[in-house]
């Protein structure tokens, strides 16, 4: 099959793949998967769906994040033996937190072709329909899955002064709009996409405080995978100094107290201290006034209160 228009023997063609509707699949793309001797994929049988679309059944092979390493030596091998061979994960293109970026590597050092062949991609597709994005963002991806690590990543990409995009399992989406809302603070706006391009797709842009609010409002909307597009933080035109300060301070003021109904107060401090490059000091004030006012104290923060009134001096 690898004298077929556009496929070469001994080269690897990295493959973008439809997030859903399958006939989003490209043209380039269908011909490709028409053409290539091998189909290294994330998971076989959903490659199989999508190649009995096309209408095609060339030999499969997995490649995924438990077998990279060895997957990427069939290929090499598959490639010394003049073979073409395309790579493909489940859905949109490999190596964007899908696998991938391994085996590219280890057949590129073995002085193999890279071909990309771009196509379908989720970020993109929330991005466009989000109008929220006019110029620079930052894509992450996946957040860390334990509380705490995703709490302080989130809390650095909030500092950030462009959007951010990520990506989140059904299981996750509730903790992590939560956690949105109380890192990124008031006035930011949020585009969220589910099943793009699927059957039940929805796309569905608010303040990041009313996000948490849609998604109870519908016990499916807790099915399917999910893209969010997190805007970057509102800007008051024209604002002096002393405006912005009184704008943060009002700010801070409310990110701490959202984050002491959730931790103790040395990690809000830390957590706050990430979103708003305030002094040290300043935060632990604010946060044991605040913590005064609403009798969160007890237990850990008691302690820390005692120990703040130790601390007299300089701050770090």
């Amino acid at each position: 099959m690898s004298s077929s228009i556009g496929v070469e023997p001994g080269s690897l063609y990295v493959v973008a793949t439809p997030i859903g509707h399958l006939s989003d699949i490209g043209g380039r793309a269908a011909d490709v998967l028409r053409g290539v001797d091998l189909v290294a994929a994330e998971d076989t049988r959903t490659t199989r769906v999508l190649l009995d679309h096309l209408g095609v059944h060339p030999q499969t092979m997995p490649a995924h994040r438990h077998n990279e390493r060895a997957a990427a030596q069939r290929i090499v091998e598959a490639l010394a033996a003049g073979r073409s061979v395309a790579l493909v994960s489940d859905a949109g293109t490999p190596a964007v937190s899908d696998p991938g970026a391994r085996i590219v590597d280890d057949v590129r050092a073995a002085g193999y072709r890279i071909v990309p062949v771009p196509g379908p991609s989720a970020p993109l597709a929330l991005i466009s329909a989000s109008g929220l994005v006019e110029g620079p963002f930052h894509f992450e991806g996946f957040l860390p899955a334990r509380e705490r690590a995703r709490d302080e990543r989130l809390a650095e990409l909030a500092r950030m002064p462009h959007p951010f995009v990520l990506f989140e399992a059904p299981h996750r989406i509730a903790p992590t709009l939560a956690a949105i809302a109380r890192l990124a603070g008031g006035g930011r706006r949020v585009a969220i996409g589910r099943e793009l391009t699927k059957r039940f797709e929805e796309i569905h842009v608010c303040d990041v405080a009313d996000a948490r609010g849609w998604l109870d409002a519908d016990e499916n909307r807790l099915r399917g995978e999910y893209v969010l597009v997190v805007a970057a933080p509102s800007r008051t035109a024209g604002s002096g100094d002393a405006v912005a300060s009184d704008v943060v301070e009002v700010d801070v003021h409310a990110l701490l107290s959202e984050l002491l109904a959730e931790m103790p107060l040395s990690r809000a401090v830390r957590l706050a201290g990430r979103v708003t490059a305030l002094p040290r000091r300043k935060l632990y004030a604010m946060a044991l006034a605040a913590a005064r006012r609403v009798g969160a104290q007890g237990g850990e923060e008691e302690g820390e209160e005692r120990t703040a009134g130790r601390r007299a001096g300089p701050a770090r």
